[in-house]
């Protein structure tokens, strides 16, 4: 059978523009509200297109002269050039290490409003100068909470920040991008199991967090064991001060206003009964039907970007501190635990 000849690419435009079939659609992957549990999908982005790279291997074998001599009267594929568009002003502002520049929070603003793979691309220049400056203000904030947690590792950037790709699979929102940047510290970084500090930095909608998002079902067994074992230990932690005032703001005075807070803020995917083995009277029932352990407060867009940003975040995060030690401490006990 005569072997069928590779069309030869079409010729490209400039270095700096990016080709993509006109029918290109292609899913990416990310995680949604709070990241899902910490943890990002690996698959790659199906960006770039190479000829024939969407037909498989018995489309390639089973074709026939005729075929290939009614092909070789196609016209050529589109193509679709993006250019680059040209980095936005740094208006007398240098980018820091240590603080969000304006331009980062103005580029997610945007990309927000085109939240489009061909707009995502043409600003390519400007997403890398973006989250270059989100990786460097990560990583010159990471020694400052290991200097009150030294149970959180130095880990490289990547290892803590989520990536900004949508998993649209199973989702009704097919928007292909995130339009924030977010980072999670603890042992294991942005990954399962360990409760971990969050950051999320989403113009207009910026927040400090720490606990557990989604854990796994062995862990939310550990949880629900402990309460029910230790309901003075989860009353000592979730009234201490500051962190009552700070983070469960709705809580009237009392320790069981405080668990109410709390409860209430983690209503999200909760169950509608007492889970199974628990008695439907449990004194605590409305903490054992919980699936989300954390909590968060908003903050101005204006930390991130202020002078000083960094040490007021860091002053939330060390508020953190107790409630994340006491919920690691169950999920993997240490020696001196309890």
């Amino acid at each position: 059978m005569p072997c069928r000849k590779r069309r030869a690419a079409s010729p490209v435009g400039k270095k700096t523009a990016k080709i993509h079939r006109n029918d290109s659609a292609g899913a990416v992957n990310g995680r949604g509200n709070y990241e899902d549990g910490f943890e990002d999908s690996d698959d790659n982005d199906d960006d770039d297109y190479q000829p024939d790279a969407d037909q498989d291997e018995s489309e390639r074998n089973d074709s026939t002269p005729e075929e290939d001599s009614e092909e070789a009267d196609d016209p050529p594929r589109k193509i679709t050039v993006i250019p680059y568009k040209e980095l936005r002003p740094l208006d007398g502002v240098e980018y820091s290490d240590t603080r969000v520049h304006r331009n980062t929070l103005l580029y997610l603003n945007d990309l927000r409003t085109n939240n489009n793979r061909a707009w995502f691309k043409s600003h390519d220049r400007e997403f890398k100068r973006a989250m270059k400056d989100w990786e460097s203000f990560v990583a010159t904030l990471t020694p400052k909470i290991i200097a009150f947690d030294s149970t959180v590792p130095e880990l490289p950037p990547r290892d803590i920040i989520f990536r900004i790709y949508r998993d649209v699979r199973f989702s009704r929102d097919q928007r292909p991008y995130k339009s924030h940047f977010s980072a999670a510290f603890s042992r294991t970084g942005r990954r399962r199991p360990f409760a971990c500090y969050y950051l999320h930095l989403d113009p207009g909608s910026s927040y400090v967090g720490g606990g557990l998002w989604a854990p796994e079902p062995p862990t939310i067994q550990l949880l629900r064991q402990s309460i029910d074992e230790r309901p003075e230990e989860w009353r000592r932690v979730l009234s201490s001060e500051p962190f009552t005032s700070m983070f469960l703001p709705t809580a009237q005075e009392g320790t069981e206003a405080a668990v109410k807070a709390f409860a209430d803020v983690n209503q999200e995917g909760a169950l509608k009964t007492q889970p199974k083995g628990y008695n439907a009277d449990h004194r605590d029932v409305q903490l054992l039907r919980l699936r989300n352990y954390h909590v968060s407060k908003p903050v101005d867009d204006e930390i991130f970007t202020a002078e000083d940003g960094q040490e007021k975040i860091i002053h939330l995060i060390s508020i953190l501190q107790p409630f994340v030690t006491f919920l690691n401490a169950i999920i993997m006990p240490d020696e001196d635990g309890f």
